[in-house]
């Protein structure tokens, strides 16, 4: 590298921030995916493949806001779960009920339990691992004793548009939503409360001296989790139909995710939309292993390297180890 394009080079990554990584991964997995299928790219399938992600994409931009104001969300899967079943228990007893009006309950379930989860997490100070995971098995076994573990009812067309149906005869109604819900989190994260969110996960007393009111932020963040699993569940009861097992595995998804995307769990740092490119990358390795022939069961296997690997890299001090680069024997410069 040049003298001239050192600089330049140096722009760019800055400009990255600390998402980098990410980006050069979704890169190289999009150039994979072509090379081993060379049809990937018709309109058609590439669309297709965005509309599967999209549910993870949003699930990943919610996941963001709780994580990086130092918390974890477990239960968005079992919400995205009942939030199929619901509708389609919802559409069983009113058939004719509009489309926009079950979403907007499924928007407010969601929020609601998103509320809980942040209250239980500030108010009565259960840590947030411990709240989401209970309120997890809490969804879970209300989904199966209300449905026997098999969800009756069946999605009208109307509200299965939003995750099958497409705009302009070609674009999936997913990718207008993913869309939205991604410019929505940069806004709200390049906002005051944003900051808010960040300053709060880096270090909660400065936060408090510094007048930030924590476990109000830490509410909403887990508030608009909550909104963003129902919104993935209208997506995925759209293309995947009624399930007890819809949302199964996405709350350990999005959780990967955003650590792929270069977020520290823990909080204080990371970029929203590199959490939201980790979600492209992990569905493009996976597309890309299940072309290869590898099974699907040895998604959960990748998901736990990558989370191991992603947050050790996260945590190791290379400052440290460019200073014993620098000084071999060992010695503190002066």
């Amino acid at each position: 590298m040049t003298t001239a394009t050192a600089p330049q080079a140096r722009r760019v990554l800055g400009a990255l921030g600390t998402g980098a990584p990410v980006y050069v991964l979704l890169a190289v997995l999009l150039a994979a995916l072509a090379l081993t299928d060379p049809g990937f790219y018709e309109p058609d399938r590439f669309l297709a493949f965005v509309k599967r992600a999209a549910p993870l994409v949003i699930l990943a931009a919610g996941q963001y806001l709780v994580i990086v104001c130092g918390e974890f969300d477990l239960s968005v899967g079992a919400i995205v779960t009942a939030g199929v079943v619901v509708a389609a228990e919802l559409y069983g007893s009113f058939p004719a009920a509009p489309w926009l009006l079950v979403t907007a309950v499924l928007l407010a379930a969601g929020a609601l339990t998103g509320l809980l989860n942040g209250l239980i997490t500030t108010v009565l100070r259960v840590p947030s691992f411990i709240t989401t995971l209970g309120m997890m098995l809490i969804l879970e076994g209300a989904v199966f004793f209300w449905t026997g573990g098999s969800p009756h009812g069946a999605l009208p067309t109307a509200f299965r548009q939003l995750g099958r149906g497409t705009a302009f005869g070609w674009l999936p109604w997913a990718v207008p939503a993913c869309l939205a819900a991604g410019a929505a989190a940069v806004y709200l994260m390049r906002s005051d409360f944003g900051r808010t969110l960040v300053a709060t996960g880096d270090s909660e007393r400065a936060a408090v001296l510094a007048g930030v009111r924590v476990a109000r932020a830490r509410t909403i963040a887990f508030i608009l989790s909550g909104a963003a699993a129902a919104l993935a569940a209208v997506l995925v009861g759209g293309f995947s139909g009624v399930s007890a097992q819809a949302g199964r595995g996405y709350e350990f998804e999005a959780i990967t995710a955003v650590v792929l995307g270069g977020v520290v769990l823990g909080g204080g740092r990371g970029s929203v939309v590199a959490a939201m490119a980790g979600a492209f990358s992990l569905q493009a390795l996976f597309t890309l292993l299940n072309l290869q022939g590898v099974s699907g069961a040895l998604e959960s296997t990748v998901q736990g390297l990558i989370v191991i690997a992603a947050v050790g890299l996260g945590a190791a001090d290379w400052s440290r180890l460019r200073r014993r680069r620098t000084h071999p024997s060992g010695g503190e410069p002066s």
